[in-house]
């Protein structure tokens, strides 16, 4: 059996190790928006695919013989391409999709659909923390009037895209304290986050229930119709059945 790990979350690290240690023979992917990288432990692929026929291609030319996506919740896209192509391919296919997060007490959250939305509730005068990154950046275009402060992993390669804002480079984990502090200092007013799910992202909603900050929260696109597990526990018994 060769797997083809598709990477790109602390899950996808994990998986990686744990597969390796069982003598799985494994190959990694990842789209590639990190320009640096951890180290996974797998031999690695880094770039698109070239759309789904680049992707079967690929799978056949690689000799994949059962393909397991942990990717971001976001990348819906590359999601539902590798479950059709493998679907056609008669190539087992499973999801690791970690549930999203659900407000608790204490926490002022707005759901919105699109980034785009989130202009209708912050109101002009705010300072804005953006914890969405910096693929999804122009579509904040309509954010007039607001400070926005956009973090992402690597620096910057050109100057931020508005004049209401910068960028704050910072390479995940980040702690509890240290995500209160950030946003102290920065004097943020709101938080915008996608609904990834984890409990290493998680930290800035502490923070900012911590503080009393209002978070708009970006809700997940569709996923594919296609097998899928929560936790990596599932997914290694998925491989395990293989």
């Amino acid at each position: 059996m060769t797997l083809l790990l598709l990477a790109g979350t602390g899950e996808a690290q994990t998986l990686a190790r744990a597969l390796s240690a069982q003598g799985r023979d494994v190959v990694a992917s990842m789209a590639g928006a990190t320009r640096a990288p951890r180290a996974l432990g797998v031999p690695l692929r880094i770039g698109g695919f070239g759309g789904a026929q680049g992707f079967a291609d690929f799978l056949q030319e690689a000799g994949i013989t059962a393909v397991l996506d942990a990717t971001h919740p976001f990348a819906a896209h590359i999601s539902t391409r590798s479950a059709e192509v493998c679907a056609a391919r008669g190539i087992p296919y499973c999801q690791l999709l970690r549930p999203e997060w659900q407000a608790g007490p204490g926490d002022s959250w707005v759901f919105i659909d699109r980034e785009e939305d989130a202009a209708t509730h912050i109101p002009t005068g705010a300072r804005v923390f953006l914890a969405t990154g910096r693929q999804t950046l122009e579509r904040f275009a309509n954010m007039t009037g607001r400070y926005l402060i956009c973090r992402q992993i690597d620096p910057p390669e050109a100057a931020f895209p508005f004049e209401n804002g910068e960028y704050l480079v910072g390479r995940p984990p980040f702690s509890d304290d240290h995500e209160r502090d950030l946003f102290k200092r920065l004097k943020v007013d709101w938080l915008v986050v996608k609904n990834a799910g984890g409990d290493a992202p998680m930290s800035k909603l502490v923070a900012a229930r911590d503080l009393g900050l209002p978070v708009i929260v970006i809700n997940r696109p569709a996923q594919p119709d296609a097998p899928r597990v929560a936790t990596v526990e599932a997914a290694l018994a998925w491989v395990a059945t293989l």
